[in-house]
């Protein structure tokens, strides 16, 4: 008798279908393509190194260059609006934004109080005078320093941004430039507000392609309200036969019928705190037996790997953290901090299988930063810290 609850693949088996499918073997053809696939990239302000937001798409896309993210945004295949976190996001998907713009205009609160007066002020500018940033706007007499920042005007554009009457037509600086949305939004997308069936599919679909499965919580992440609505729809689609499920960890999974085991390849990928492949702690630790955190919010002394650590995926296989920070002056990457676990040694403690492809993968991430070279600083491992101690690697 067949176990219906069992896995159709192994641990790794699995790993490695949640990696392909993240779009980190087989190379997107684009910037448009690649976040399509992932369903978001998240946008963080954070520059230790490159930007996280373009530091998932260069480890996608071999020659990714920033200035290929402003090109998709200019050319309207994709926008900003907020997933889990703020995010860019594929064009097609925009009226699936409208349920959360929908319900703020309801009376959902965000992350501030709604100031009509101040938001109708604004938008009568922008309505007036094209496109503005948040610095267009005067602060209030008597506000300086970091209330600059959330001056009432900075309240209204984010508001007005997050329901939906402003959309962001580029950036300055990484400063947002808002404009109206009939003046940003292309005239052939879709913007009809979506059923809670296609909405929920949407969330269930989107997941499963850019992870290769997921649980309920999972697909949930960080969303607002949406657990019944996809449960039901998960139920739906199971009883449809358009999903399989199995058990894992006490707890039942679900996958769309295309997906199979891929074979990797035996390469290093460094990988962004904020990479999608990463961010969600529970799952990455499951799934990868890694316990990841992004130290950035942890106080200095409580740090135990350091303030910008990336993942260091090896194969199917997180191996260790990077602490990193770009020395832009000397053209140098730093390696503040190497740590690495058990499984980046073989079998009779060698690291030297590991060596090539995470040398490889570091003068990668120097010609993506504009930086000639790199050097470790520090190491867990006494033997890598005296075998790279007095060179600066090209």
């Amino acid at each position: 008798m067949t176990n219906k609850n069992a896995s159709p693949f192994s641990a790794n088996e699995w790993r490695a279908i949640n990696i392909a499918a993240q779009g980190l073997v087989d190379a997107p053809k684009d910037v448009t393509d690649c976040i399509a696939r992932l369903g978001y990239v998240q946008i963080d302000s954070i520059q230790v190194a490159a930007r996280a937001h373009d530091h998932v798409l260069h480890s996608r896309l071999a020659d990714f260059r920033p200035e290929a993210l402003a090109g998709a945004i200019a050319d309207k295949s994709i926008f900003e609006y907020w997933s889990h976190a703020a995010a860019y996001l594929p064009m097609g998907d925009y009226r699936f934004t409208l349920p959360r713009k929908l319900a703020l205009r309801n009376g959902e609160r965000h992350w501030f109080e709604r100031d009509s007066k101040e938001m109708r002020e604004v938008l009568s500018r922008i309505r007036a005078e094209g496109p503005l940033r948040a610095s267009d706007f005067e602060a209030p007499p008597g506000r300086a320093g970091a209330w600059w920042d959330w001056k009432p005007a900075k309240k209204a554009l984010e508001q007005l941004f997050m329901e939906g009457d402003l959309m962001v037509a580029r950036r300055e600086g990484f400063q947002k430039v808002y404009d109206l949305t009939e003046r940003v939004l292309p005239a052939d997308v879709d913007n009809r507000v979506p059923s809670d069936d296609e909405y929920g599919r949407y969330l269930v679909q989107g997941f499963l392609d850019a992870h290769g499965h997921g649980s309920l919580a999972e697909i949930c992440y960080l969303r607002r309200n949406v657990q019944p609505l996809v449960k039901k729809v998960i139920a739906d689609m199971l009883e449809n036969g358009e999903l399989e499920s199995f058990v894992s960890d006490g707890k039942p999974r679900y996958y769309r019928h295309h997906i199979a085991p891929v074979q990797l390849p035996s390469r290093v990928w460094l990988l962004n705190p904020f990479d999608n492949l990463l961010i969600q702690r529970n799952r990455l630790k499951q799934w990868f037996d890694f316990d990841y955190q992004i130290e950035v919010y942890v106080p200095e002394p409580k740090r135990r790997f350091g303030y910008y650590s990336l993942g260091i995926l090896w194969r199917d296989t997180f191996v260790g953290r990077v602490d990193v920070k770009a020395d832009r002056e000397k053209g140098l990457l730093r390696l503040r901090r190497l740590t690495l676990e058990d499984a980046a040694y073989d079998k009779a403690g060698s690291l030297q299988p590991f060596l090539a492809p995470m040398e490889q993968a570091l003068a990668e991430f120097c010609r993506f930063n504009g930086l000639a070279r790199w050097k470790l600083e520090a190491a867990s491992d006494k033997q890598l810290k005296r075998h790279y101690a007095r060179q600066v690697w090209i």
